[in-house]
């Protein structure tokens, strides 16, 4: 299938080594500052095209969380707000390397992403979990995952935090199967309905939004990662831009307005979200 990465003859490790590897030595030395943005008179920001429900496309308009949140940022921000809707695995590294400005997306805090890009206040709690077929019984629990195949999206913190799915494994005597990566999730959940996976992980809230979908077709499982946070990212070092970014998201906060779109797309809000994280 296009757009697949398949890892069955190298290990998990190898495989997330490779995209960490790309990831770190990027950095945001051409990334225009906020001056910079002010005197061209626009800012170029990147959302994803299908990672529903923070971003995705209906009637090919760009519409989700993070689009309902970009809509208020442009009637504060004091320049033009040019918008750039793309495939996940492009956009964290073109905002590293200054192509985009922003990106405008629920990307998970890691301890690599921050190497090279700095990042908001958390929008949301997203904790990861598995989603399996619905009439799957050999998938009642973490101990059933033991050797099963995997699907999760290339260059995502999924696949990064899969580790600790390993780990959760390995103490009941398990180990991960394959792992298959994906350009984007609905190309996993096509395959995890067809039975060429045996689960797939994602955050929870995206889980919910594809079983709100097609509640006959997939169930979610038990967490397999710690607490993770996304949020919106710039280049390394834009810090000026950043804090006006930061001062914006804290305004809709103290307003209720955030609180509002989280229980508009993902169902419920989050108050006790810190203004900051670390991961």
């Amino acid at each position: 299938m296009t757009g697949i990465w398949r890892f069955a003859g190298r290990s998990l490790m190898a495989a997330v080594a490779g995209v960490l590897t790309l990831g770190a030595l990027t950095h945001g030395v051409d990334a225009a500052t906020l001056e910079e943005i002010k005197a061209r008179g626009y800012m170029i920001v990147a959302t994803e095209d299908d990672y529903k429900p923070f971003e995705f496309m209906e009637d090919g308009k760009p519409v989700g969380f993070d689009n309902d949140l970009l809509a208020e940022f442009r009637k504060v921000f004091p320049v033009e707000i040019r918008q750039e809707v793309i495939p996940w695995t492009g956009l964290l590294a073109g905002v590293s390397t200054g192509k985009y400005d922003v990106a405008v997306t629920a990307a998970m805090i890691t301890k690599e992403r921050v190497k090279s890009l700095d990042f908001s206040m958390p929008i949301a709690d997203s904790t990861h979990h598995y989603v399996k077929r619905k009439d799957d019984d050999s998938i009642k629990e973490i101990k059933d995952l033991d050797g099963k195949t995997v699907g999760v999206q290339a260059g995502s913190a999924q696949l990064e935090k899969l580790p600790e799915l390993e780990a959760m494994l390995a103490k009941t005597g398990g180990k991960l199967g394959k792992v298959v990566q994906y350009t984007s999730y609905p190309e996993a959940y096509q395959d995890l309905a067809l039975k060429r996976l045996d689960f797939v992980v994602n955050t929870i809230i995206n889980l919910q939004s594809l079983v709100k979908d097609k509640p006959d077709t997939f169930a979610i499982g038990q967490p397999v990662s710690g607490q993770t946070v996304p949020a919106w990212a710039v280049a390394k070092g834009n810090t000026e831009l950043l804090n006006v970014i930061n001062e914006f998201l804290l305004e809709q906060k103290k307003s209720g307005n955030l609180g509002k779109l989280q229980e508009k797309w993902l169902g419920q809000a989050f108050p006790d979200l810190p203004d900051s994280y670390t991961p």
